[in-house]
């Protein structure tokens, strides 16, 4: 369901709900690196007290930056929370944009990644060399898709140096609060939950230094 004020989906509103949730919305001076930036979210983002901001894409010109999300222009430790939503079902080398986003993190930062996951799957499904789009909506559900995962999502984030917490989001709301967000998960057996992936070190923003 769009919102018809701010343009949001209900993931962008899940994610806006989990950052406020876990007090790190009212953070201020954080470095936030906000992947393929949405509409319902980028002012929200920009407008947290402090914030020191930046967007990345490889397409989009209304980006911070114009980069490949598997070759990073950032240096290492640069931000404090990462957001990466429904990004990387597209990238053909996911595993190296996983890392990219745990090397750009600093230790104890968070880095959130949502992607349509069919946990009816015992692993993901991809082929990256597939270019014919109507084979890539029958077999991923949408034509520039390169995979559909399966539960290994968190295998592969585990792989490429993160500490995961799967919040199933919506699941565990109260239905009046999932009514008022409108936190509807997509029909079928896909679901967009939230990996909440943090740098191994003794401390992160969800965790003790709140």
């Amino acid at each position: 369901m769009l919102c018809p004020r701010c343009g949001s989906l209900p993931r962008q509103r899940l994610l806006w709900w989990y950052l406020c949730e876990e007090g790190i919305a009212g953070r201020a001076g954080l470095r936030i690196l906000h992947v393929a930036p949405e509409h319902g979210l980028e002012p929200r983002l920009r407008a947290l007290p402090g914030t020191d901001y930046t967007s990345v894409d490889l397409h989009d010109p209304r980006a911070t930056v114009q980069a490949d999300l598997t070759d990073l222009p950032f240096a290492d430790a640069a931000f404090d929370l990462v957001l990466c939503s429904h990004v990387l079902e597209h990238v053909p080398d996911d595993r190296r944009a996983m890392r990219e986003l745990e090397r750009v993190l600093r230790p104890g930062g968070l880095a959130v990644v949502q992607s349509p996951v069919n946990y009816e799957m015992a692993a993901t499904h991809e082929d990256p060399t597939l270019t014919d789009e109507d084979e890539r909506l029958r077999r991923f559900s949408q034509r520039d898709h390169v995979r559909v995962y399966g539960p290994d999502l968190l295998d592969r984030l585990i792989a490429a140096g993160f500490e995961v917490a799967l919040h199933d989001g919506a699941d565990r709301l109260p239905e009046a609060t999932i009514a008022r967000l409108g936190l509807d998960q997509p029909a079928g057996p896909l679901r967009n939950d939230l990996y909440a992936c943090t740098k191994r070190a003794s401390s992160s923003l969800s965790g003790d230094d709140r």
